[in-house]
């Protein structure tokens, strides 16, 4: 019988019963970051941004899980940047954790400005970091 409106064992794919639509990132954001890196007049097939949002949000699950596991070990609730950069450093990612660890630096500095001169709203700063190695068109 099938499952109408509901979410199937197949759409849950052992995440606990999380429904795919909660465990996947929105497709049109995937495919609008995939289109900021191709030409113009490129075109990306609907399967292409599907493989890249089931990707994408594994990668996501794969690393948020490793730095969820460094907090629990330190008895601690919160996951933060450092531990995020720390679990990517662990699975071998460091071409992109160190980057995003000068992201978060520059980040948290910016913040500590923002704050001292009482304009929380003012985010045309974080423009200014330097890139994280990602090419941008």
């Amino acid at each position: 019988m099938d499952n109408v409106g509901g979410s199937s064992s197949s759409n849950n794919n052992d995440n606990s019963g999380i429904k795919e639509q909660d465990r996947l990132l929105p497709i049109a954001n995937v495919g609008r970051i995939m289109k900021q890196i191709l030409p113009q007049n490129a075109k990306i097939s609907k399967e292409a941004k599907e493989t890249m949002q089931e990707c994408v949000s594994e990668f996501i699950s794969f690393v948020t899980s490793e730095a969820s596991d460094k907090c629990r070990k330190e008895r601690r609730k919160t996951v933060n940047g450092d531990d995020v950069c720390w679990a990517l450093a662990t699975l071998g990612f460091d071409d992109y954790a160190d980057p995003l660890r000068r992201y978060l630096h520059r980040f948290r500095e910016l913040e500590v400005d923002r704050a001292n001169t009482n304009d929380p709203h003012d985010r045309d700063d974080l423009d200014q970091i330097p890139s994280t190695g990602v090419r941008q068109s």
